[in-house]
C-alpha cells in the first residue's frame, strides 16, 4: 500500500504568483488567503500575488506567506481524498506540516510564524550574520572545519543538512567567511554565501528562541492526527507536550532534513507530495533516493498531475 508524506518548503521557495491559480479559481482556496490578512492586519495576499519579490521576501512577510499556500494546497489535496501518512517541512516548513497534522489551527500558525519572522529579524542586527551553502564536503569533515573556526570566538555552524554533499552553515558574517575558505582547503567544491536576512539555526538565534518559547506557550497545541518528523531530531512525533520544545531548539538547530528523508523512506514512504512554490524539496528528496516518486504542487496543472497518479496508489 502506497504511503504518501507531504512535505512543505522553507524560505527561499516564496516567490510573486504563489498560489494564483487555486486562489483565482476557488473561494475555498481564496478563504486562506483572506483570513491570513485578516489575522495579520496586513495586505499579505497582495504581496504574494502582485509582489514586489523584495517586500515578500522579508522573513516576516515570507514565513506567513509560505505557510499559507503549503496549507491551502494540503488541504485541496485533503478534500480530493489524497491525505498524508506523514507530514515534514524545512524549517519554517515545519509549521505547515503541524498545521496540516492537526496540531495547531491555521489561525495560530499564521499567527505563530509571523511572529517568529519578527523575532529572528530581530534577534541579530542586518550584515552581522551570515549563511552560506557547502557542496562537496561530508557533515563529520565540515564540522570540524565549522568548530575550528568557533574555537577562535566567530560563532559557525551547521545550519542545513539538505542532502548528501549540500550542506548550509550559518553563523556571524566573518565566521561563515572564515569557515568557507577553510571548507574549500578541506576539499569542498563551492562555497556559495545566501542572500537571508539572518543567521538563521545558528546559537546567535538564542534570543529569538526566547521569545518564541514564551509565544508558542500561548497557543493550544493537539496531538498530531499524522505524525509529523522534527527538524530538529529526524523522528516522527505526535505528542502535544512534546511540540513546543522540539520548535524553539528548531531555532538554534540544525534542520536535519537528509536524516528526515531518510526516516520517511524507512517508514515506508513511498511517494513525496510537495505542497508550496517551487521545486526544493523535491529535488532534495531525489538526491537522497533517486528511485522515490516525488510531485510539486503550486497550479492547477500540478495538482491534476498528482491526481491522476493518485488512481494507481492503492
Amino acid at each position: 500500500m502506497t504511503k504518501i508524506a507531504f512535505v512543505f518548503p522553507g524560505q527561499g521557495s516564496q516567490t510573486v504568483g504563489m498560489g494564483q491559480e487555486f486562489v483565482s479559481n476557488e473561494p475555498t482556496c481564496k478563504e486562506f488567503y483572506d483570513e491570513a490578512d485578516k489575522l495579520l492586519g496586513i495586505e499579505l495576499s497582495k504581496l504574494m500575488l502582485e509582489g514586489p519579490q523584495e517586500e515578500l521576501t522579508l522573513t516576516y512577510h515570507a514565513q506567513p506567506a509560505l505557510l499559507t499556500t503549503g496549507v491551502m494546497i494540503a488541504e485541496k489535496l485533503k478534500q480530493a481524498g489524497i491525505k498524508p501518512d506523514f507530514t515534514a517541512g524545512h524549517s519554517l516548513g515545519e509549521y505547515a506540516a503541524l498545521v496540516t497534522s492537526g496540531v495547531m489551527s491555521f489561525a495560530d500558525g499564521v499567527q505563530a510564524v509571523h511572529n517568529r519572522g519578527n523575532y529572528m529579524n530581530e534577534a541579530v542586527p542586518a550584515g552581522l550574520g551570515a549563511m552560506a551553502a557547502i557542496l562537496g564536503l561530508d557533515r563529520e569533515a565540515l564540522k570540524q572545519v565549522t568548530d575550528e573556526v568557533s574555537a577562535t570566538g566567530e560563532v559557525v555552524q551547521l545550519a542545513n543538512l539538505n542532502c548528501p554533499g549540500q550542506i548550509v552553515i550559518s553563523g556571524t558574517a566573518k565566521g561563515v567567511e572564515e569557515a568557507s575558505v577553510k571548507a574549500k582547503e578541506a576539499g569542498a567544491k563551492r562555497a556559495i554565501p545566501l542572500v537571508v536576512s539572518g543567521p538563521f539555526h545558528s546559537e546567535l538565534m538564542r534570543p529569538a528562541a526566547n521569545k518564541l518559547e514564551a509565544m508558542l506557550a500561548e497557543i493550544e497545541m493537539h496531538d498530531a492526527d499524522v505524525p509529523v518528523i522534527a527538524n530538529v531530531n529526524a523522528q516522527p512525533v505526535t505528542s502535544k507536550e512534546a511540540i513546543p520544545n522540539l520548535l524553539v531548539e528548531q531555532l538554534y538547530s540544525p534542520v536535519l532534513w537528509e536524516d528526515s528523508v531518510r526516516t520517511l523512506l524507512d517508514e515506508g514512504v513511498d511517494v513525496f507530495v510537495e505542497c508550496g512554490p517551487g521545486k526544493v524539496l523535491s529535488g532534495l528528496v531525489k538526491k537522497v533516493d533517486r528511485k522515490v516518486k516525488t510531485y510539486c504542487v503550486y497550479d492547477e496543472a500540478t495538482f491534476e498531475q498528482v491526481l491522476e497518479a493518485a488512481k494507481e496508489w492503492a
